[in-house]
C-alpha cells in the first residue's frame, strides 16, 4: 500500500512548502470517530479500498508529528523523522483489523515508533553504535539517561543492566560508543592551527612508497607478464594473432573484420578465440581449469 497509495500532504516536506506548513495542514486534517473510523477500516480490510486507507492515513498524520518531535534530540532533521513515521503509519494502517476492537491510534503507535526507532539508529552515526535488541534498548534508554546524569557511575550501571536484563559490560560499552564522536579520515582543508586535530590520515602508515610493497607489487606485475607471455608462446600463430589483436592491442578488430582477413566465418574466429583462451587459462591457473 505504500507504494500506491497518493498521499499529497503525507508527502510534502520538501523544502518549497516548508515543515511548519504541513504541520497546519495535518493539524487541520478532521479527526475521525470511532464508527467513522470503524466504517473506513472496513471497507479497507474487507473490500481493499485505497480511498479509505488514505482517509485513515491523514487523519493520524498529526500524531506521527508529534512522535517524531521526541526524538528531536538525536541531531536528525525532523522532517526525515516525520516521514519515517509516516511510513510506519501506513503499514500500521495495512495491517489494521477493526475487530480486533482497538483504535487505530493505540495500534499505529508501534509501529510508527519501530519505523523512527530504525532511522535514528541507521542515521545518528556514521559507524552503527547498536545491531543486537539488546544494544538498540540500551540505546534508546542510555540516550535519555543521559541528557539527566551525564556519565553513570557504577550503581546507576548495575540498576540499568537490571531493568534491562543486560550485563552491566554491556551497559558500559554502550555508554562508551555513544561518547565517542565520529572523527573525519582527512583533515578539514580549512582547519587553522588553532582548531587543529589529528586525523586518522595523519598518523597511519603511508605505505604506498613503501619499498617492500613496490618490490612485490613490480615482482608481481613481471611475473603476470611472463605467465602471459608463456601462456601465448603455447599458441599455433593464428591464434596467437587473433587473442593479441582481440584483447591486447588498444584497437581491437571486430569478428567480422578478421574473419574477412582470414577468409573464414565470422563464427570461426570466435571458435579458435574461445579455444584459445581456454589453452591460456590452462597455462595461467591449471587449478581453475574445470571439466
Amino acid at each position: 500500500m505504500t507504494q500506491t497509495l497518493s498521499l499529497p500532504i503525507a508527502m510534502n516536506l520538501s523544502a518549497e512548502g516548508g515543515l511548519s506548513a504541513y504541520v497546519r495542514a495535518v493539524n487541520a486534517a478532521p479527526v475521525l470517530s470511532v464508527e467513522e473510523e470503524r466504517r473506513l477500516a472496513e471497507r479497507l480490510h474487507r473490500d481493499g479500498d485505497l480511498d479509505a486507507a488514505r482517509q485513515l492515513v491523514v487523519s493520524h498524520l498529526r500524531y506521527v508529528v508529534r512522535v517524531a518531535r521526541g526524538f528531536s534530540g538525536y541531531g536528525l532533521p525532523q522532517a526525515d523523522l516525520i516521514q519515517e513515521g509516516n511510513i510506519g503509519l501506513m503499514k500500521a494502517v495495512r495491517h489494521f483489523d477493526p475487530d480486533h476492537g482497538v483504535r487505530l491510534l493505540s495500534f499505529a503507535i508501534h509501529w510508527i515508533r519501530a519505523e523512527i526507532y530504525d532511522f535514528v539508529l541507521r542515521n545518528w552515526r556514521i559507524v552503527k553504535v547498536a545491531t543486537t535488541k539488546a544494544q538498540r534498548k540500551l540505546f534508546f534508554n542510555l540516550r535519555k539517561s543521559r541528557s539527566r546524569i551525564g556519565w553513570m557511575n557504577q550503581d546507576e550501571v548495575d540498576s540499568m543492566a537490571t531493568d534491562l536484563d543486560v550485563p552491566a559490560e554491556t551497559v558500559k560499552e554502550m555508554e562508551s560508543r555513544m561518547t565517542n564522536t565520529d572523527i573525519p579520515f582527512d583533515a578539514h582543508d580549512d582547519a587553522d592551527d588553532d582548531e587543529f586535530r589529528a586525523s586518522p590520515a595523519g598518523y597511519l602508515k603511508d605505505m604506498r612508497y613503501n619499498p617492500e610493497n613496490l618490490y612485490a607489487e613490480s615482482t608481481g606485475e613481471l611475473a603476470r607478464d611472463r605467465k602471459l607471455s608463456d601462456a601465448l608462446a603455447e599458441l599455433d600463430p593464428r591464434s596467437r594473432a587473433i587473442i593479441q589483436r582481440r584483447w591486447l592491442d588498444d584497437e581491437k578488430p571486430t569478428l567480422h573484420e578478421l574473419a574477412h582477413e582470414y577468409g573464414v566465418s565470422a563464427e570461426r574466429i570466435r571458435q579458435i578465440e574461445k579455444k584459445a583462451l581456454t589453452n591460456m587459462k590452462e597455462v595461467l591457473d591449471p587449478a581453475a581449469v574445470t571439466d
